[in-house]
């Protein structure tokens, strides 16, 4: 009985452990002790004593003037290993990296976690508006083209589970409704790609094609995004907006093949 309770608390000091770098990753690049606590609803004398642990670990490290804590450059080898040994990430940065240069927009790859999808790299384009994401951060899964084409993986049924009911608005064209999204999966389907247009934020758009592994299974997936203007469905530039289409299907089965699609 006395191991059990040594694992059970040494389980829940793990999980508080990474409560406190998940809050040092919430937005704000640096937090006060009281602010690390607020967030993960950990007492102050506890939080205190696991960023104090943290930064001994250079987990996290305290600006000496403001006493604020951020996370520390020593999670970056750990992150960098574990982007660079996901067979995504390998077959799909270098050509991302052509298809922003050939196109000027963002291309991004991105796999499902759970009920949100993670981007594993990301490259900008000249003609893209600046770019707040970074591998890492992740997004909703039914309000991106990205995430729409990681979802025809799945069936009407599992998606409602999935993502629950209503879906969450991030703007006034956001898809809301299930039965919208079913229609929006299907055309997915059929076409091979999705497009989405002002759905996260305003003013930009993004084409999505899905990525298979050798089995057949979709993986991943890969965007193009950019203004509205260019990319968005209510586009008037349709010749340009096919033109990338058909450049984004082809990086994605390009991916594919590296992970052995045939």
């Amino acid at each position: 009985m006395a191991t059990r309770a040594t694992d059970v608390g040494t389980n829940q000091s793990v999980e508080r452990a990474v409560s406190v770098l998940r809050a040092l990753d919430s937005g704000r690049p640096e937090l006060r002790v009281s602010d690390v606590a607020e967030l993960t609803g950990l007492g102050s004398s506890t939080t205190s004593r696991l960023l104090s642990t943290l930064e001994r670990l250079d987990m996290v490290e305290r600006d000496p003037v403001s006493n604020l804590y951020r996370l520390s450059l020593g999670l970056l080898p750990l992150a960098a290993t574990a982007a660079n040994r996901h067979p995504v990430h390998r077959a799909s940065r270098m050509v991302l990296q052509g298809l922003a240069t050939r196109t000027g927009l963002g291309a991004n790859a991105a796999v499902r976690r759970n009920s949100e999808l993670m981007f594993l790299c990301n490259f900008e384009g000249t003609r893209a508006p600046k770019s707040y994401t970074q591998a890492g951060h992740t997004a909703p899964l039914h309000a991106t083209s990205i995430g729409k084409c990681l979802l025809t993986g799945l069936t009407s049924k599992e998606r409602r589970k999935l993502l629950g009911d209503p879906l969450a608005a991030h703007t006034e064209y956001t898809t809301t409704s299930h039965d919208h999204l079913d229609t929006e999966i299907e055309t997915v389907r059929r076409t091979g790609y999705a497009v989405e247009a002002e759905e996260r934020a305003l003013g930009r758009a993004s084409l999505a094609a899905p990525v298979r592994d050798a089995s057949g299974d979709i993986v991943a997936a890969i965007s193009l995004w950019g203004p509205t203007s260019v990319l968005g469905d209510r586009s008037d530039a349709e010749a340009q907006r096919l033109a990338l289409v058909r450049e984004v299907i082809e990086a994605a089965d390009a991916i594919s093949q590296a992970l052995g699609a045939l």
